[in-house]
């Protein structure tokens, strides 16, 4: 394709065929354009043209002069916009052109200009064309009108009375609701209908206005501007009171919709309608359900009854049966009686078929073993056979009734007798009884006291115990069931059985009088010591008012040491200690505390026959027992 543009040549290369394209025309120009076709003229409309569209709206805009010249530029805040600009019937509902040419027809008419033209008295201070300016930048800007129509004053926040809910319930509430409803964030807000409504309708209106958003805030009433502060700190001083302020008349707002909400749901009928249907519903399952638990009930005692009586008929049955079973077993009993009866008196007639005194003594012995043993139709058979063969029956049925018994005895004895074959290979029978010493079994009866009824494992602690301080074990080692069995035969309460106890006796007593007879008595007189340390005999202590012989031994203990330098060869050994000084022992370390004066040697003196050494002795094996006790316990877990 070629174009010529003053003598010049061009080659223009299409690639593509044409596209037609639908294009939308906007912008300033062709605003313009669109005017001056419209209405035959050029440029914006004309004067002329825009008070003739605004005469048009006569009756939608009425400008209240009195009330314009009844404000007070000085108190702008105060006035009602819509009202100085016509719109009062509007309100709120005005468009924003509405309010364009609303207050496009009061300046017309009311600017100073235009009055002073007219003649009349202009003062540029207190002139209430101020109020018209505030008027229109308040309604004009959408954030400043937002916020002046959340404090709108035509606006009604009361709540309904008692006699219009009781008159006109759905009509009254309607109004309200249709008048805060202009407050929601939601569009599309549901009215609350009339008695015919659904109960999904009416869940769904009460539902929203419970959860209710609205936008309605109270910034127009703040009591200062943030603006006019001095710095940042008191515009932001300033915006914080504000803020708290607005946030409690919101609240205030919320409870006003919510006390809306809750008087319209307490006073509606339609809720009363369907609570007595649920309560109706839930009546008629509970009736329902009690009335399957009383068929279930009766079944129950129905078939609780027919088994009542099913089991006293088995019973009955089962009593009648064995009724007549014992009557069975009597009549056997009875004619095993006769029969047996019968036998021995044939016996005794017969002289019990023996040729000899001692052969009658066997035979009687035989006729009862032969009771015994045979059965009733046996026995019965028996008889019989021995009225008609005599001697050669008798002694015939004898021999099979003993040997009867010898095979019955030779049976028992091969069951209870443990088989050869049923032992291991190369497995050497251990003594039990071997490790049972006589040290040992002392240290058992030490372990039983040690460790009491109640212990963790007790006897498996005892057994470890005995394995740590036994003596002559051989490599060989106690276990819990030797040492229960062990314990039980000592415990035993039949001593014409129980040896074991008999011989710990005896030899815990031949114990103690060996270590008798090698303590050596010291004699006093031999010991050269002070007369002062040396007690006079009314100064001894005396049990149940006689002065106690041990005394003597106690001074003799304190002076220890002199004794051991008179013969440091003799070493006695201590004695046992009886119940009793344990007993002593016990409520003396009670009596004197650690914090006693010479404790030990207190102590000492409450308990006879032992002294201060003997007493720490005492306690440290006590000590000693009890570390030993807690040990074998770990060793045991």
């Amino acid at each position: 394709m070629a174009v010529q543009e003053e003598n010049q040549t061009k080659t223009v290369a299409v690639l593509d065929s044409l596209t037609q394209i639908r294009v939308q025309c906007a912008g300033p120009h062709f605003m313009k354009y669109l005017a001056r076709i419209r209405h035959g003229i050029d440029g914006n409309l004309s004067n002329a043209s825009s008070i003739d569209k605004i005469s048009d709206d006569e009756d939608k805009f009425e400008i209240d002069v009195d009330y314009l010249r009844s404000l007070d530029p000085k108190e702008w805040k105060d006035q009602d916009h819509y009202h100085v600009l016509g719109l009062k019937k509007l309100r709120f509902n005005a468009t924003d052109d509405d309010i364009r040419r609303a207050y496009r027809k009061i300046v017309l008419k009311h600017h100073p200009d235009k009055r002073k033209a007219q003649g009349e008295e202009i003062r540029q201070e207190d002139d209430y064309f101020t109020c018209i300016t505030k008027a229109y930048e308040t309604l004009g800007n959408p954030i400043k009108r937002r916020s002046y129509d959340s404090i709108d004053p035509e606006f009604d926040d009361s709540l309904p009375s008692s006699s219009e809910i009781e008159k006109r319930f759905y009509e009254t509430f309607s109004e309200y609701f249709t008048s805060n409803a202009r407050w929601s964030e939601k569009k599309n807000v549901p009215v609350i209908g009339d008695e015919n409504a659904s109960r999904q309708d009416v869940d769904n209106f009460y539902n929203f206005w419970y959860d209710f958003e609205s936008w309605r805030e109270y910034s127009y009433l703040d009591e200062e501007d943030k603006d006019k502060g001095q710095d940042r700190e008191e515009r932001r001083w300033i915006e914080k009171q504000n803020k708290d302020i607005r946030k409690k008349r919101k609240k205030e707002e919320m409870s006003r919709i919510r006390s809306l909400v809750d008087l319209a749901y307490n006073n509606d009928p339609r809720i009363v309608k369907f609570r007595n249907e649920d309560k109706e519903k839930k009546l008629a399952a509970k009736r329902a359900r009690m009335s399957v638990v009383q068929a279930a009930k009766a079944e129950e005692e129905r078939v609780l009854k027919e088994a009542q009586l099913a089991k006293e008929k088995a019973e009955q049955a089962e009593q009648k049966r064995i009724e007549q079973i014992r009557l069975e077993k009597e009549q056997q009993k009875r004619a095993l009686k006769k029969e047996r009866k019968l036998l021995r008196d044939t016996a005794k007639e017969q002289n019990y078929y023996s040729t000899s005194e001692k052969e009658k003594i066997r035979n009687m012995e035989g006729v009862e073993k032969i009771c015994e043993m045979l059965k009733m139709l046996e026995l019965q058979s028996f008889n019989k056979q021995l009225q008609a063969g005599g001697r050669d029956v008798f002694i015939k049925v004898l021999k099979e009734t003993e040997d009867k018994l010898e095979e019955e005895r030779k049976a028992l004895f091969e069951t209870n007798k443990p088989s050869v074959a049923a032992q291991p290979k190369n497995v050497i029978p251990v003594d039990k009884n071997s490790l049972w010493s006589p040290e040992n079994m002392q240290l058992l009866i030490k372990a039983v006291n040690l460790f009491p009824a109640g212990t963790v494992q007790r006897w498996e602690v005892t057994a470890n115990y005995l394995n740590q301080h036994g003596t002559n074990l051989g490599g060989k080692k106690f276990i819990a069931r030797d040492v229960l069995n062990k314990a039980k035969d000592l415990q035993s309460s039949d001593f014409t059985k129980n040896t074991l106890k008999s011989q710990a006796n005896d030899d815990a007593f031949a114990s103690f009088q060996k270590s008798k007879k090698e303590l050596k008595i010291i004699d006093q007189a031999d010991i050269s010591v002070n007369d002062d340390n040396v007690k006079p005999d009314s100064a001894q202590p005396k049990q149940n008012g006689v002065p106690n012989d041990s005394s003597t031994e106690k001074s003799s203990a304190k002076l220890n040491g002199t004794a051991k330098s008179a013969n440091p060869t003799t070493v006695a050994e201590p004695k046992q200690w009886t119940k009793d000084e344990q007993a002593l022992l016990e409520q003396a370390m009670k009596t004197f505390p650690i914090s006693t004066p010479e404790r030990w040697d207190r102590i000492a003196e409450c308990i006879p026959n032992r002294n201060k050494k003997d007493c720490l002795r005492r306690v440290k094996e006590l000590v000693d027992r009890v570390n030993a006790k807690r040990d074998a316990q770990q060793v045991v877990k």
